[in-house]
């Protein structure tokens, strides 16, 4: 579904845990991928997956919580990375992380988005994520079992104020 977003990307990962949706931006030709992961049981299975699938190149490691790593990326000034495409997939018992990273996302960290970036949440279905969070407006909602997508780009409301 996101093939044609994905070929020469800047692909962040949020909550990247074993690194399987990283990698497979990587397999569809992203340039680079930033893994942000602070938990070390998932961040020795991401190192061990990349490993395996023998990947040395194309991407960055952070072991930082989410929130600590985009404030302090946002604030890097013109060195920072910007991406097209974010996923975000933080563990089911936090949901006050969706609200949190979505909220620094469509705020004070909306600078690391490219123009058009997509930004991608996946989450239980019967979890209510808002239709905005600052600069970011939800355009698609996909619903499959217990889980769900929900889409979000920059707003042209936003950006023109």
């Amino acid at each position: 579904m996101l093939a044609p977003r994905i070929e020469g990307a800047a692909f962040l990962d949020l909550y990247a845990g074993s690194g399987a949706v990283g990698m497979e931006a990587l397999s569809r030709g992203a340039v680079s991928v930033d893994f942000v992961e602070r938990a070390p049981a998932a961040l020795k299975v991401l190192r061990g997956n990349l490993e395996r699938l023998g990947l040395t190149a194309g991407f960055h490691i952070h072991s930082a919580s989410v929130s600590a790593f985009l404030r302090r990326t946002a604030s890097a000034g013109s060195m920072r990375e910007r991406y097209e495409v974010v996923f975000l997939d933080p563990p089911y018992d936090l949901a006050r992380e969706y609200a949190a990273t979505l909220g620094l996302l469509g705020g004070s960290a909306a600078g690391l988005l490219n123009a058009g970036a997509l930004v991608i949440a996946e989450h239980r279905r019967k979890e209510h994520l808002e239709d905005r969070y600052g600069s970011l407006a939800r355009t698609r909602l996909l619903e499959q079992g217990d889980a769900a997508l929900s889409f979000y780009a920059v707003s042209a409301i936003a950006t023109a104020e």
